[in-house]
C-alpha cells in the first residue's frame, strides 16, 4: 500500500466515524429526548429492560452512548441500579444491528434488488435526498432526518472507501501474517479491546474490521477473538463516564465490565473447548462482513440469555468491587444537582426536562421560605427563622449549579422550542431566588418586630393578614401554573398582581391616617410598610415568572418586556 493508499484509509476511517457520529445524533435529536423518557419509566422487569436496551441502541446506533446514558440515570437517582442491568445487557444486543446493516456491503448478485441494497448504489441516493431536503426546507424535523440520511450515506462512503483502500493489502504477505498473529485468542481480543478503547465505539470497530475482511485476508479464526475484545473494549466509555459520578453510577459501570468480561470468558472456553475436542474446521476460512455480524449477534444474544437469571449476581459483584463508605445520605438538595448530569447534555430535550425538575424543586423551597417568613411575622420561632437562612443559601447555590448548567447547555445545538424553555427556566430560577431574599427580608423585619415588642393595631393587624392571604394565593398559583405549565393560571396571575398592588395602596392609606389620628407610631409603621413592600416584590416576581412562562409558548421572548423586569429588579437590589 503506497502513501495515496494509506490517506485513502485515512479519509474513509473518517469519513465512516463521522457519518457514525452524524447519525447517531441526528436520530438523537429526532427523538426529542422520548427515548430518555422511556427508559427512565422502565418497569423492574428485566426482560423487558432488556428489549428496551436494545431497541433504544438499535435507534441510537452506540451502546457506548446508551451504556452512559444509563449510568446518568443511576447517577441522578431517576433509575436503581438493577433496573440499569437488563437495560445494559440489551443495549450488546442492539448495537449489532450496525453489523449487519454494514455487512450489506458484502452482498454478492446481479439482481437490481441485491444491487440496490448495496451501500455503494443507495447512498449516494440517500446523500442527495438528504442534500435537497437540507437546502430546501427551513423545519428543524425535516434537518434532522436529512442528517440522519447524511451520516447514514457518509458512514456506507466511508465504510466503501477502507474497503478499497485495504484491497490490496491482500497481496501483501505482512500484513497477512499480522493479521494471522491474532490467530492467538489472546493476542486478537487484546487487539480489538485497545482498538475499540481507542475509537469509543464498538461498532465503528466492527466496521473497520467488516472492511478489512473484503481483502479477503482475515480468517475467522483471527476475527472472532478480536470480536470478542471488542466487546470488552466498549466499556471504556462508560467507565470514563462514572469517574466523579455517584458510587451506584460507578456500580453501572462495572456490571456493563463484568457482562462483557465474563460473557467472554464463558464464550471462548465454551468455544475453543469443542474446537479442541472438535476442529472447526470454519476458522480457516476467509471471514465475510456477514459472518463477522453473526458472530457478534450470537454471542451477545447467548451472553444475555446465559447471564440475565444472575443479574442480581452481577449487581452484587459490582457492590463488592465499589463498596459503601461511610458517606452522609443523599438530601434532596444533592438528588436534585445529581439530575444536572453532564451525560444528558448531549441529548438537550432530556437535559432541559431534567433542569425543569429542578426548577420546581427550587419553586418548592423558595415557596416555603415565604411561607415560613409569614409565621414568623405572627409568632415569631428561633428555628423556622433558621430554616428560613438555610433556605435562602440553598437558593444561591441552586441559582448558580442550575445557572451554569443552563449555561453550558446553551452552547448545544437546540432547536427554537428547546431554547425558549432553558430561557423561560434560567429567567424563572433567578425570580425563585428573589422571592428567598424576600422571605429573609421580612424574617429581619419580624426579628425586629420581636426585639421592640411592637403590636399592630386590630385594624392593621386585620389588613396584614388579608394582604398574606392574598399573596398565599397568588403563590399557589403560581405553583401550580409554572410546575404543570398551565397557562391558564398564567392569565390568572396578573390580575392576582393587580389586586395585591391595590389593596397595598389602600393599607397605605388607611396608615397614613392611623398615624394621624396617633394610633400608629412611626416604629409600627416601620416596620408595616416594609412588609407591604416585600409583599408587593413577591408580587412582582411571580408576575414576572408567568411572563416568562407565556412567552415561552410563543414564537420568541419579548425582549423589552424581560429587560424592564430585569432593570426592575437590580433597582430593587
Amino acid at each position: 500500500m503506497g502513501i495515496f493508499g494509506i490517506f485513502n484509509l485515512i479519509g474513509g476511517l473518517a469519513l465512516f466515524l463521522y457519518g457514525m457520529h452524524l447519525l447517531g445524533d441526528g436520530l438523537q435529536a429526532l427523538s426529542g429526548g422520548r427515548l430518555e423518557r422511556i427508559l427512565e419509566k422502565l418497569t423492574s422487569n428485566p426482560v423487558k429492560a432488556v428489549l428496551l436496551g436494545a431497541g433504544v441502541t438499535a435507534v441510537i446506533q452506540s451502546s457506548s452512548a446508551a451504556t452512559v446514558m444509563v449510568v446518568g440515570f443511576v447517577n441522578s437517582g431517576i433509575m436503581k441500579l438493577s433496573q440499569a442491568v437488563g437495560i445494559i445487557m440489551g443495549a450488546n444486543i442492539g448495537t449489532t444491528v450496525t453489523s449487519w446493516i454494514l455487512s450489506l456491503a458484502g452482498l454478492e448478485g446481479d439482481s437490481l434488488f441485491l444491487q440496490m441494497l448495496k451501500p455503494e448504489h443507495f447512498a449516494p441516493i440517500f446523500a442527495m435526498i438528504g442534500v435537497v431536503m437540507l437546502m430546501v426546507s427551513k423545519k428543524e424535523k425535516i434537518h434532522r432526518i436529512s442528517y440522519i440520511l447524511l451520516g447514514f450515506a457518509i458512514l456506507m462512503m466511508g465504510m466503501d472507501t477502507m474497503s478499497l483502500a485495504v484491497e490490496p493489502l491482500a497481496e501483501v504477505p505482512e500484513f497477512t501474517n499480522l493479521l494471522l498473529m491474532f490467530s492467538n485468542p489472546l493476542l486478537g481480543m487484546a487487539a480489538g479491546a485497545i482498538l475499540t478503547a481507542i475509537i469509543q465505539s464498538s461498532s465503528a470497530s466492527v466496521g473497520i474490521l467488516q472492511a478489512l475482511c473484503m481483502t479477503g485476508a482475515v480468517p475467522y479464526s483471527s476475527a472472532l477473538p478480536i470480536i470478542m475484545g471488542q466487546n470488552i473494549g466498549t466499556c471504556v466509555t462508560a467507565l470514563l463516564s462514572s469517574i466523579g459520578a455517584s458510587k451506584n453510577a460507578k456500580r453501572a459501570a462495572f456490571v456493563h465490565l463484568y457482562f462483557n468480561v465474563i460473557g467472554t470468558a464463558v464464550f471462548m472456553l465454551v468455544f475453543y473447548g469443542i474446537h479442541f475436542m472438535m476442529p472447526l474446521t470454519f476458522l480457516q476460512e476467509a471471514a465475510e462482513p456477514v459472518g463477522i455480524a453473526m458472530i457478534h449477534s450470537i454471542f451477545n444474544i447467548t451472553a444475555t440469555i446465559l447471564l440475565l437469571p444472575f443479574s442480581g449476581l452481577l449487581e452484587k459483584l459490582a457492590c463488592l468491587t465499589i463498596r459503601d463508605g461511610r458517606e452522609d445520605k443523599d438530601t434532596v438538595m444533592e438528588q436534585d444537582f445529581a439530575r444536572l448530569d453532564v451525560r444528558f447534555l448531549e441529548t438537550p430535550a432530556y437535559a432541559i426536562k431534567q433542569s425543569r425538575r429542578v426548577a420546581v424543586s427550587m419553586a418548592y423551597q423558595a415557596k416555603e421560605s415565604l411561607y415560613l417568613a409569614f409565621d414568623v411575622l405572627k409568632d415569631y420561632d428561633e428555628k423556622e427563622a433558621e430554616r428560613i437562612l438555610l433556605l435562602e443559601r440553598k437558593e444561591d447555590e441552586y441559582e448558580v449549579r442550575l445557572g451554569n448548567y443552563l449555561v453550558r447547555l446553551s452552547s448545544r445545538e437546540l432547536s427554537q422550542k428547546e431554547r425558549l424553555l432553558m430561557t423561560m427556566i434560567l429567567h424563572c430560577i433567578s425570580e425563585f431566588e428573589s422571592i428567598s431574599d424576600y422571605a429573609v427580608n421580612l424574617l429581619k423585619t419580624a426579628e425586629v418586630k420581636e426585639k421592640k415588642g411592637l403590636v399592630f393595631s386590630g385594624q392593621a393587624q386585620k389588613d396584614l393578614d388579608v394582604l398574606l392571604e392574598a399573596v398565599h394565593g397568588l403563590i399557589e398559583t403560581m405553583m401550580q401554573m409554572f410546575e404543570k405549565r398551565d397557562f391558564l393560571h398564567a392569565k390568572n396571575i396578573y390580575p392576582l398582581g393587580k389586586n395585591i398592588d391595590y389593596f397595598s395602596n389602600e393599607m397605605r392609606q388607611r396608615h397614613l391616617e392611623r398615624l394621624c389620628d396617633g394610633t400608629c407610631s412611626m416604629e409600627q409603621g416601620s416596620v408595616f410598610l416594609d412588609i407591604i413592600m416585600n409583599c408587593e416584590r413577591v408580587s412582582d416576581r411571580c408576575e414576572g415568572i408567568a411572563a416568562a412562562l407565556t412567552q415561552s409558548n410563543k414564537n420568541g421572548f419579548d425582549a423589552h418586556g424581560l429587560s424592564s423586569m430585569f432593570l426592575s429588579k437590580s433597582l430593587e437590589g
